[in-house]
């Protein structure tokens, strides 16, 4: 189940996916996300597995998804599957019945820090920084379930200023949130990892799956149905504003937005 750009892997109780794709700062393509579905079916369906693991190599724990796989969208339709097939993915991540820990070593963006957040818990490195700068840079949205994520998490005013600046908060910010279950430095986060999910996996597994999932049906009450943002979506993936976006990224320019 593993690719060069996704490496599944076990450990004993653990399972990890490692994100491979440094010179990229592991920006994600398509296969990688298909990647990370499997790995959670594959994870689930594996009963010396209590808890799944998700790290990335080198300096950055996921810089969004790889934009060049945007320059060929032209329509609503197009911003719409896109969604979709995110919502696919990170909802799997997210109702998957063990704990997840994120690995979060440098930037978590865009894709990366709702891949993070739709994690159980988040270990960290003082140089973790998370954020969704599409307002600055793409000029696409988030859909409204990746929205509530992060609202759920830090309040609509926080998810409001993060979204409106498109800024990066570091690790200070992130811990003032409420993000960050531990901090350590970059040589001990592997070995940190690995206690706090030897930890969880040595507890009752069907105390853990109902709590996760009373949680997980608790939040799912404050999310809009299914389609109700597509308008929204479709709007922003179909405006000029975005297809400047993908041109300037791939011209390494500042784009020119204008609001058509």
């Amino acid at each position: 189940m593993s690719s060069a750009e996704a490496v599944y892997a076990t450990e004993g109780p653990i399972a990890y996916l490692t994100f491979n794709r440094p010179q990229a700062r592991n920006a994600m393509t398509w296969g990688m996300y298909e990647a990370l579905a499997r790995a959670c079916d594959q994870a689930e369906s594996d009963p010396d597995v209590r808890v799944l693991v998700l790290r990335a190599a080198g300096e950055a724990f996921i810089a969004g998804t790889d934009i060049r796989q945007f320059t060929n969208f032209s329509t609503g339709e197009d911003g719409l599957a896109y969604e979709a097939r995110m919502e696919r993915v990170i909802g799997r991540l997210e109702a998957l019945t063990i704990p997840t820990i994120a690995q979060v070593q440098g930037v978590a963006a865009g894709g990366g820090c709702v891949i993070a957040l739709a994690c159980d818990l988040r270990v960290c490195t003082p140089a973790a920084r998370f954020g969704v700068p599409i307002a600055r840079t793409l000029g696409n949205c988030l859909s409204a379930a990746n929205c509530a994520r992060i609202l759920d998490l830090i309040g609509p005013a926080r998810t409001k200023d993060l979204l409106f600046t498109g800024r990066l908060i570091d690790l200070r910010e992130a811990e003032s949130l409420g993000l960050v279950t531990r901090t350590v430095e970059p040589a001990a986060i592997d070995g940190a990892v690995r206690e706090l999910a030897d930890q969880i996996a040595t507890h009752a597994p069907i105390t853990i799956r109902v709590a996760k999932e009373a949680i997980r049906r608790i939040a799912s009450h404050r999310r809009l149905p299914a389609g109700q943002d597509d308008d929204l979506i479709a709007a922003c993936y179909a405006s000029e504003d975005f297809r400047e976006g993908v041109a300037a990224f791939v011209a390494k320019r500042k784009p020119r937005f204008t609001g058509r």
